[in-house]
């Protein structure tokens, strides 16, 4: 059973919600035509139209996701020529072609994928990971049950990455749909720390929207979700659990117990296997991510500190240095620091710039925001300059 197209599942949510060309139109500001030329194929849906469609149907994503041009277009990326078969004929006889090898191969270009993300950004990761949950969506339903369960895993995990790379786009709807999409194959799976750690990603992703008590409960729902989280994963929930408490504007001191509590943890993620789900989760990964706990707090001058002393390290990759020097920029002008500020901000904007990361250049905006009575500084000025001028896209 293969994928259904744009059309198929655009017809399919227009008649669930039992409407009409014309009501449909209405409501997504286009045309019954339009419409009427999307569900029969002879029109492509563009991302805008997309947005206002599944919308109207309540598609949670699942249209915009469709809509992608670059989703569309299944293709192994070059490197992976000489190790997968062609994907024709994977699509056209997954039984016969997707065997555990092919699985691994699957996860090496997701591996990939992640280390490009780092240094180049979420367009240049995208098209591997895409074309590992094209074979994920086209085959699952096809392969033999032993190679299920490992398809699902590697899809599961290639979700909740699509997931994180379409929230660094600041395509949130579109980050949804994947985060969903990780859970339901994770549960298939049976994979319990996948599903909690998704769980964790959209707490994160309430983060993005600004609303602290999903964040919060999101956060105490993965702390739950399973008995065999990795320690990493636990210690990452706990900081983020400190953070909604934050958000809420609980006492500081209780947001400090709950980063105490994951500084806690993180000795056991010595004991634990290489690649284990949120091994990366270190002491010096808690102490960054504290900063936003801080600054949520109303402790920005804790936030500058901090970030100041990582920025200096020298240790992120290049597109989370340009988001963290966004966070030291944001933190500087809550405390009065508006030449520093503009000046961290102008350089973590043309990081974003390279990389396309939106989602630093929407911490930006709220800094040249709170920079309002600063406008007339030659710092502040420039760095309003570089933003009104900036197709990160």
């Amino acid at each position: 059973m293969g994928m259904e197209t744009f059309g198929e599942v655009l017809r399919r949510l227009r008649l669930r919600a039992d409407m009409s060309f014309r009501e449909l139109a209405a409501s997504a500001h286009c045309s019954k035509t339009h419409v009427s030329d999307l569900e029969s194929g002879r029109r492509a849906p563009t991302l805008p139209i997309a947005t206002a469609l599944d919308e109207a149907l309540g598609a949670k994503g699942a249209l915009i996701a469709l809509a992608d041009d670059r989703q569309r277009s299944v293709i192994w990326p070059e490197a992976s020529m000489d190790a997968l078969p062609p994907v024709a004929e994977i699509l056209s006889d997954p039984r016969r072609y997707l065997d555990g090898a092919v699985v691994e191969e699957l996860r090496a270009q997701l591996d990939a994928s992640k280390a490009e993300d780092g240094t180049m950004g979420p367009a240049a990761a995208l098209p591997k990971v895409q074309a590992v949950l094209a074979a994920v969506q086209y085959a699952v339903r096809e392969v033999r049950p032993h190679i299920r369960r490992q398809l699902l895993v590697v899809g599961a995990e290639g979700a909740e990455f699509i997931g994180w790379l379409y929230r660094d786009l600041r395509n949130l709807p579109t980050a949804t749909y994947w985060y969903d999409r990780a859970i339901e194959w994770a549960q298939e799976a049976g994979d319990g720390p996948m599903q909690g750690y998704v769980l964790l990603r959209k707490s994160q992703l309430a983060y993005d929207r600004q609303d602290p008590l999903k964040v919060l409960t999101l956060a105490e729902a993965a702390q739950h979700s399973s008995t065999r989280l990795p320690s990493g994963v636990r210690a990452e929930v706990l900081q983020q659990q400190a953070l909604g408490l934050a958000m809420l504007g609980e006492p500081v001191r209780e947001v400090e117990v709950k980063l105490d509590e994951a500084r806690g943890v993180l000795p056991d993620v010595l004991g634990e296997e290489p690649g284990t789900l949120g091994a990366s989760f270190t002491e010096h990964m808690l102490l960054l991510r504290s900063s936003a706990c801080f600054t949520e707090a109303g402790k920005p001058a804790r936030a500058a500190e901090i970030l100041e002393s990582i920025l200096a390290g020298g240790s992120l990759s290049y597109r989370d240095a340009g988001y963290f020097q966004a966070r030291h920029a944001a933190a500087l002008a809550l405390i009065g620091e508006p030449d520093q500020a503009a000046a961290l901000g102008l350089a973590a904007a043309r990081v974003a710039r390279a990389t396309r990361s939106r989602r630093t250049i929407t911490v930006l905006d709220d800094v040249l925001q709170s920079m309002g009575r600063w406008l007339r500084r030659p710092g502040v000025r420039a760095l309003q300059d570089f933003l009104a001028d900036r197709p990160v896209a």
